[in-house]
């Protein structure tokens, strides 16, 4: 009867001990995680913005008296920016969710994801610009061949000394290559902070302002989750990843990532299938002469 309550007691710890292990591990998983309360701030929207379950979710609302907004804690100096965005459903026409990276200042550097929003059924457009020194212009817009509305979709850029990369679910849609050497400036001095807000842009973003936004259909949300950064946290002028983030090999991995041929063949097809505008093809808005960028292979 002993050797059978001795057996007993085992089990029961050994039980005890694997529920504790089960525990402890998810504890780490979740504390890993990207989690909103940690990463960011909310700053506008007199409460329109708001971060729920426990951190793992944030939401951001547009009504006829404000949108909302938020921004990243931390600065980067070079990264690899996941977000999982659900985009305003149903009449969307005249709003804009603007996810971003930027620095401050007249000469601040940027790298944009802008999605317009449309009328129901219409798709939207996910519009990107890359700023460097102060100086745009170089947008390229694409229509997604799924409905961002349906469903959580991860957003992705890759930000490195070589090239900005811009990703949908992981399929590249557009590369920005450094082209220093041609004389185009590329970003890669000044950190930047992780943005994105909410807003009505009826002026100008669905048809050219033709379509005005409907706020019968007020308020608009759109919902973000799943925030991953592998990056150079940058913080009084010194970086994580070292001093010089170019010779860091602990992150060679993104930090020095490049378009292999599948993945050259993918964002192919995305520009030739989906893509609507690209600022290299249009000759009218350069009477001058086109970027010297548009005129190497150093832009896709």
């Amino acid at each position: 009867m002993a050797s059978s309550s001795s057996s007993y007691t085992s089990i029961v710890s050994l039980l005890f001990l694997c529920l504790s292990l089960v525990v402890s591990t998810s504890l780490v998983v979740s504390a890993a995680a990207g989690n909103f309360y940690q990463d960011f701030d909310i700053t506008w929207g007199d409460g329109r913005g708001k971060i729920l379950n426990n951190g793992q979710l944030l939401t951001l609302s547009l009504d006829k008296a404000s949108g909302s907004g938020f921004q990243s804690k931390n600065e980067y100096l070079f990264g690899k920016i996941d977000m999982q965005l659900k985009l305003v459903p149903g009449n969307s026409a005249g709003t804009v969710t603007a996810y971003y990276l930027s620095s401050q200042g007249p000469t601040h550097d940027e790298i944009d994801l802008e999605f317009l929003g449309n009328l129901s059924g219409d798709p939207y457009i996910l519009h990107t610009n890359v700023f460097s020194q102060g100086k745009g212009n170089r947008e390229q817009q694409f229509y997604l061949w799924f409905d961002p509305t349906a469903d959580f979709h991860t957003y992705s850029i890759l930000w490195n000394p070589q090239r900005i990369i811009f990703s949908v679910d992981g399929t590249p849609i557009r590369e920005f290559k450094n082209s220093e050497s041609i004389g185009v400036p590329y970003p890669k001095n000044q950190p930047m902070r992780i943005y994105s807000s909410l807003w009505n842009a009826d002026d100008w973003a669905t048809r050219g302002g033709l379509v005005k936004t409907d706020w019968s259909h007020a308020p608009f949300t759109a919902s973000y989750r799943n925030f991953n950064a592998e990056a150079c946290v940058s913080s009084s002028g010194a970086s994580s990843c070292g001093s010089s983030a170019q010779s860091s090999s602990s992150n060679s991995g993104w930090l020095n990532q490049e378009l292999d041929s599948t993945n050259q063949e993918r964002m192919k097809w995305v520009q030739k299938n989906y893509m609507i505008y690209n600022y290299c093809a249009d000759t009218k808005r350069f009477p001058q002469g086109m970027p010297p960028e548009c005129a190497t292979s150093n832009i896709s």
